[in-house]
């Protein structure tokens, strides 16, 4: 008697395909299921199998993102995502800082909202408005396109996804845990124009541990002054009971008050008439009718719109809820254990006669005293860390607060013996008030650890110079790294100084490295791809 050979099991996704054994396993059966496996389908190839993957099963993407870029403004990010699939426009939407603040990273926020397992448009805090109203205007496009049916691939995804906004306690925003506020020193001396301080928490108590390049997310509250002048406009007591909690209460711990949001237009134009009705109307559209619409936080549409006074309970409806903050950790837990500090400048300024300020910065500053609790979480890095091999020299470039994660790199590399040479550029404005952590990067550059400290003044002389200028200066020993296998760190700003920083490695590889200027951009890019370049930038 013949003895029947069992048929092997068809590998439909292939094992280099992102998913667990387990994964794999029931996404197989679930595609064996549909077809017949009478040798009528041939398995695919690992290459196709990976095209497959990049286009999440449905829609023919290449899954390339050109537009993952934090430097380029919305326009030019939705520009190159046209004619590609909803679910990547919503993502080019984003601001493309893998920050972790909605929760996601910029392509699983997308992938959520897509999938419908993300109710929320307005989680991209860095994306602000301009990111908010891109993705109310997809998602009308969503519901007005027919449904295609789940598809498992995507479901799959959209379930990590939400696994991973869930997490443990301490690891995303939707899952905080209570850390103790020990202590603030403000880093200027005399003469600064800046406000800059040097925050403590301690981590003991929820046993949250971290590692250099990853953020630390705080739930700020707002402050109070500005909460009772809003109340105030609203002709309201503040025992006002909202959902069983009093108005001040919820203005101050759960409400945004900056920017002001299109709803809070909307709701305005439903409650007022003439020109007033259509200026609201035209605000909430996006448009911009007596040129001030960037400066209208809360407080000032409310100004702006005065006599108008909507109902408590509507007005806090039509608000957004209010979005933790992110930091760069400015310390390692390999040197400090239990312990975590930031570097966070304080953010104040002036519109028209009324003071504004930033909320968390604030907070921080000011709001909080030795030993209270506040709520945090730890926010996993995405492409920002150290090289695994401690030999590898690494170039740091951190103006101002973006030294912050550097600081936490050399911390770490002392703590853990790293070999590799570093190399440190620092700037800001004025060498005699504006050095942070001077002495701690003197006695690292005296021991030897740090080995290069590059510093640029943009305020000592008459002519501005920053720290693309010394990158410059240096250029020929900087290649000299790169050559040596050095991987290259900026943080800071991404609109003027990541891009003057990314121009000037351009013409350093072009001129030390004998190549034509398209050779150079080539190069750049390519020690991007290797993550030989990272940027954590906002």
């Amino acid at each position: 008697m013949n003895q029947r050979t069992p048929p092997s099991q068809l590998e439909i996704i292939p094992e280099t395909a992102p998913f667990s054994h387990e994964q794999r396993s029931w996404l197989n059966g679930f595609f064996a299921g549909l077809i017949s496996l009478d040798n009528a389908v041939t398995p695919l190839s690992p290459e196709q199998g990976a095209a497959v993957m990049k286009g999440a099963g449905t829609d023919a993407d290449d899954g390339e993102a050109p537009w993952h870029d934090q430097t380029l403004p919305i326009a030019e990010r939705m520009k190159l995502a046209e004619g590609r699939p909803l679910r990547r426009r919503m993502m080019a939407a984003m601001a493309q800082q893998d920050c972790g603040q909605c929760g996601y990273n910029c392509h699983n926020y997308s992938e959520a909202i897509a999938n419908k397992a993300e109710a929320r448009l307005n989680l991209c805090v860095p994306g602000g408005k301009e990111t908010a109203r891109m993705l109310k205007s997809l998602h009308e496009e969503l519901e007005r396109a027919p449904s295609a049916g789940p598809s498992p691939v995507r479901e799959v995804v959209a379930a990590e996804s939400i696994a991973e906004a869930g997490g443990e306690p301490g690891r995303s925003r939707d899952n905080p845990v209570e850390a103790t506020f020990l202590s603030r020193r403000l880093l200027n001396k005399p003469g600064s124009e800046k406000e800059t301080w040097h925050i403590e928490f301690d981590l003991s108590g929820p046993r949250l541990d971290y590692v250099v390049g990853d953020s630390f997310g705080i739930f700020a509250t707002n402050d109070l002054g500005l909460v009772d002048q809003i109340i105030a406009l609203l002709g309201v007591s503040h025992e006002t009971m909202i959902n069983g909690k009093k108005l001040r209460d919820v203005l101050r711990e759960d409400m945004s008050l900056s920017p002001a949001p299109d709803s809070l237009f909307e709701l305005i134009s439903f409650i007022t008439g003439g020109a007033a009705r259509e200026k609201a109307r035209a605000l909430a559209s996006g448009d911009d009718p007596d040129g001030d619409a960037a400066h209208l936080d809360v407080m000032a549409t409310l100004q702006k719109f005065a006599g108008v006074r909507p109902h408590p309970e509507a007005f806090i409806e039509a608000l957004e809820p209010l979005q933790p903050r992110l930091y760069s950790i400015s310390s390692s837990h390999n040197a400090t254990p239990g312990r975590l500090s930031l570097t966070v400048d304080t953010v104040r300024y002036v519109i028209g006669k009324r003071k504004r300020m930033g909320v968390a910065s604030t907070f921080l500053a000011e709001r909080i005293n030795p030993g209270d609790k506040l709520r945090v979480y730890v926010q996993k890095a995405h492409g920002f860390s150290l090289p695994q091999d401690p030999k590898t020299p690494v170039i740091m470039v951190g103006p101002g607060t973006g030294v912050a994660p550097f600081r936490a790199f050399l911390h770490d590399r002392q703590a853990t013996g790293a070999s590799g040479r570093n190399w440190l550029f620092f700037g800001h404005q004025r060498s005699e008030c504006d050095f942070f952590y001077a002495d701690e990067f003197s006695a690292m550059k005296s021991s030897g650890h740090l080995t290069r400290l590059s510093l640029a003044w943009s305020r000592d002389r008459d002519e501005k110079f920053y720290v693309q200028d010394r990158m410059r200066e240096v250029g020929r020993e900087l290649w000299s790294w790169l050559a040596d296998g050095a991987r290259v760190y900026v943080c800071g700003d991404a609109k003027r100084m990541a891009k003057d920083v990314e121009r000037a490695l351009v013409d350093i590889a072009a001129q030390f490295g004998a190549r034509s200027t398209d050779e150079a951009v080539a190069f750049v890019a390519d020690l991007k791809k290797k993550g030989r370049y990272q940027q954590d930038v906002y």
